[in-house]
């Protein structure tokens, strides 16, 4: 059979058209419970899940896991202590090379991917959670949404330079055809989530 052919036989035997749906459907019948599904990806895909009661819990925690570590920047003024100092600014990105943690504050979070929406504002500077060796991430229970369509709805519209997603610690399975995470980004991924 010729190439001609069998080309000839492809478009003859194509499917009918179906129209696109003007719009995606959010009247969904499932209950999802956003902290358990939220919990349960995340911790899949490497992180660390904390439900902590406030804000003086999460500030002994992290300075308790990471107590180890050299540097801790926070770019959440509530979470400031004697061990962990408030982000300042600096335009040079390469004074940051050495951060070991990095907290931030997310105003929103995916059950589905358990990915966590940061916006420049939120960064300080845009290489912080890329550059640093572990992130920590705070986030509001009332912040979690079901899925990206839901997401991308209440970040549509609002004004801001730059803004990522980010689910879990930087990972690879092409090496070896083994999992190893931290490859080229954060090494883990603390989250906590709160009322």
């Amino acid at each position: 059979m010729s190439r001609d052919q069998i080309l000839a036989a492809l478009r003859q035997n194509q499917p009918e058209p179906v129209p696109l749906p003007l719009a995606i459907p959010t009247d969904r019948e499932e209950v999802v419970d956003l902290v358990t599904k939220f919990k349960t990806v995340a911790e899949g895909i490497g992180s660390t899940i904390y439900l902590p009661d406030n804000l003086q819990e999460i500030q002994t925690t992290i300075t308790s896991i990471f107590s180890k570590e050299k540097r801790i920047l926070t770019t959440v003024p509530e979470l400031v202590s004697p061990d962990i100092p408030l982000f300042q600014l600096n335009e040079d990105p390469h004074t940051y090379a050495d951060v070991d943690v990095a907290i931030f504050n997310s105003s929103l979070g995916v059950a589905e991917n358990s990915a966590l929406w940061l916006t420049e504002d939120q960064m300080g500077i845009r290489v912080l959670p890329f550059i640093t060796q572990h992130i920590v991430i705070l986030i509001k229970i009332s912040g979690l949404v079901a899925d990206m369509h839901t997401a991308y709805q209440k970040i549509g519209t609002a004004d801001y330079g730059f803004g990522t997603f980010i689910a879990g610690p930087s990972k690879t399975a092409d090496i070896e055809q083994s999992l190893v995470l931290g490859a080229h980004g954060p090494r883990s991924m603390t989250i906590f989530m709160y009322v």
